[in-house]
């Protein structure tokens, strides 16, 4: 039976290390044979006479001669190599190629930059043409046709700069012409950070963001938006942006989150006085008291406690929102400011059954932070672990520190989450399904954490592996590092929180 040799398809990425191979081995093969023919001449006009010189002479020079070569060679296909590797991104092949990037510098001083763009714009603009189209079809005005749209549209040219907003985007022109997006992003996942990235990685990209704000809460015509965005190296219209206002799903959880303000600081008074009744009853009668009504007490101490804690939590995120989270900073140590709360840790601990281990090494470095602030943010870390692990388990507290910072960590042995949890943990009272129905609370603890510890200068963070557990950690700024800007602030945190500049105002989930 006859075999058939089926060809394998070439793939635009081959050429390129093929052409490379071939050229270098071109310039060597053409040195050397220059080298043995002028060689061979000195022979023969018996310029040189002796063997040994002959032979040092021609090593000497082939040598020398493939190096210069080679380098000049590699310096000649660099164009080729960067305009390979912007086809092959075109082509859509999975490549681990970075494709250039027209903005670089050294592009624009060789005057490479045009042709890469052209690469770019023209890959862009393939297909593009209907092939139904027939020349007595009527022009389509599409900038009148999406100014009729209640969806937001912009545009954004290769310098980043508007070109095109229709009527129902959140665009605003200052005085003198020049056009910025209003939105309220949060700091590092911006719309400036993932351009940027885009700009230097990648060809095609697109992204969407969801309930991104034009305005804090409270301002007049105010609107929450989902963001899609969608990105092509090159293209005249690199950046598109669709804006869907979705106002009236977010804004009544907004509205909600009002009301429970207004309401939790009504209960705030009644809960201080009951505490301080069970203090009182504590300290009355705990030595007439038998096992079991010790026992609870004990409990209706830790639920004053938390229920305490939760009241805070919501006037936390009402002020968060409305840009009034401001704090003073000072130098303390982790182990003081946990030591503020140690006992309520422990018998929450001891309540829920749970193993409590916290090791603050008495060394670390001290912290720029607001005592009160980062213990309500360990709390929380904390009574988060101890309600999602299982009896008996543990949960360790730890700390290290870096160059900058420390970091706190709060590791759980519990039921950890998967991957689509992970991403919406910190989002205002979001709650997994499985943990509405399994474990109390307002879903609005983490997104106070965040808000804390961002208003540090701090970032925090989560991994886990559902059914092993999960760590959160939390960063805090070193004092030593920030001293001189507290003080030159009043020890006020505004210095720590970035905000972005340019065409879009990026307030970073700032609201000082």
């Amino acid at each position: 039976m006859a075999t058939v040799n089926v060809p394998v398809p070439q793939k635009v990425s081959d050429y390129w290390p093929r052409y490379r191979k071939r050229a270098l081995i071109y310039a060597i093969a053409v040195q050397v044979l220059a080298t043995l023919i002028i060689g061979g001449a000195l022979v023969l006009t018996g310029v040189i006479t002796s063997i040994d010189t002959m032979v040092i002479t021609l090593m000497t020079t082939v040598l020398a001669s493939i190096i210069l070569n080679l380098l000049l060679v590699m310096q000649l296909i660099v164009p080729l190599g960067d305009i390979a590797a912007a086809l092959t991104h075109i082509s859509g092949e999975p490549t681990i190629i970075k494709p250039p990037n027209p903005n670089d510098r050294h592009f624009e001083r060789d005057g490479f930059k045009p042709l890469l763009q052209l690469v770019y714009s023209t890959s862009s603009r393939s297909g593009e043409k209907n092939p139904n189209h027939t020349e007595t079809e009527p022009a389509v005005d599409f900038a009148d046709v999406l100014a009729t749209l209640p969806i937001g549209f912009v545009v954004l040219n290769q310098e980043q700069k508007i070109i095109y907003a229709n009527k129902a985007a959140p665009v605003r022109t200052d005085s003198d012409g020049n056009s910025s997006l209003e939105l309220l992003f949060e700091k590092g996942n911006d719309l400036n950070t993932w351009l940027k990235e885009c700009g230097d990685n990648s060809v095609h990209a697109a992204k969407i963001w969801q309930r991104i704000a034009n305005k804090i809460p409270g301002e007049e015509n105010r609107k929450i938006y989902d963001v899609s965005a969608t990105y092509q190296k090159g293209k005249p219209a690199e950046v598109v942006l669709a804006l869907l206002d979705r106002s009236g799903t977010y804004q009544p959880e907004d509205d909600d989150l009002d009301f429970i303000a207004f309401a939790a600081h009504e209960l705030r008074g009644p809960i201080t006085v009951i505490r301080g009744y069970l203090d009182v009853l504590g300290d009355e009668l705990g030595s007439t008291l038998d096992q079991e009504q010790a026992e609870l007490l004990s409990r209706l101490v830790v639920s004053g406690n938390r229920l305490s804690s939760y009241i805070n939590n919501i006037l936390n995120a009402s002020r968060y929102d409305r840009r009034h989270l401001k704090l003073r900073l000072k130098e303390e140590s982790l182990a003081s400011i946990y030591d503020s709360i140690t006992d309520d840790m422990r018998l929450r601990a001891s309540s829920q059954r749970r193993l409590l281990s916290v090791d603050l090494p008495d060394n670390l470095p001290t912290v720029a932070a607001d005592g009160t602030s980062i213990s309500e943010v360990i709390g929380n870390l904390i009574d988060n672990a101890i309600k999602y692990s299982h009896e008996g388990g543990a949960v360790n507290v730890t700390a290290s520190a870096t160059t900058d910072f420390v970091t706190v960590y709060v590791h759980d042995q519990g039921i950890g989450m998967p991957d689509q949890v992970i991403g919406n943990l910190f989002h205002k009272f979001y709650r997994a399904h499985r943990s509405r129905e399994t474990v109390a609370g307002t879903g609005i603890g983490l997104y106070i954490c965040k808000a804390i510890i961002e208003s540090h200068g701090g970032t925090v963070g989560v991994k886990s592996t559902e059914g092993v557990g999960s760590v959160f950690s939390f960063t805090l700024p070193i004092y030593a590092t920030v001293a001189e800007k507290l003080k030159a602030n009043d020890n006020s945190n505004e210095n720590f929180i970035g905000k972005g500049e340019g065409w879009i105002k990026n307030h970073a989930m700032y609201r000082g």
